[in-house]
């Protein structure tokens, strides 16, 4: 009987530090956070800055682990809804060449590169998101009134 509980009890605790991990947790920014988050730790250019943020409120929602599954089969992952093509399962590869895990992670390294390298080669017309909600500049959120950025 002793064993038994003890079992469950390491199980418990196994199952409640992988419910904890940093994997498994979802990251959903407020929109100045993110802001400041993109231009001070990812480089992204201030110019263009309205537009990854309407983007990414219209896309995830400002959420990092957002799976969507596309008409075609693929899915398009994390805060930045990057394509599956551009990722691999498990291991890195695909035209970002990074896991698609990584992609869901909330200190977004690897998405925001990956994201950029997308905007500079497709521009951001690579989003529907985007297309539908942002192309007009008057959609797009003065971060600078919102936020002082």
């Amino acid at each position: 009987m002793r064993a038994a509980a003890l079992a469950l009890f390491y199980l418990g605790l196994v199952l409640g530090l992988l419910w904890v991990s940093p994997g498994a947790l979802a990251k959903r920014y407020l929109r100045c956070e993110l802001a400041r988050k993109l231009l001070d730790r990812h480089g992204f250019e201030r110019s263009l800055l309205s537009n990854w943020i309407c983007l990414l409120e219209h896309e995830s929602e400002l959420e990092t682990t957002r799976t969507t599954t596309n008409p075609n089969g693929s899915r398009s992952l994390g805060l930045f809804q990057i394509n599956s093509r551009y990722c691999q399962e498990g291991r890195r590869g695909g035209i970002c060449n990074v896991k698609c895990e990584d992609l869901l992670d909330e200190n977004l390294i690897e998405a925001a590169v990956c994201a950029k390298r997308i905007q500079t080669t497709d521009g951001f017309r690579h989003w529907n998101g985007w297309q539908r909600y942002c192309r007009n500049t008057q959609n797009l959120p003065n971060l600078k009134v919102i936020c002082g950025i």
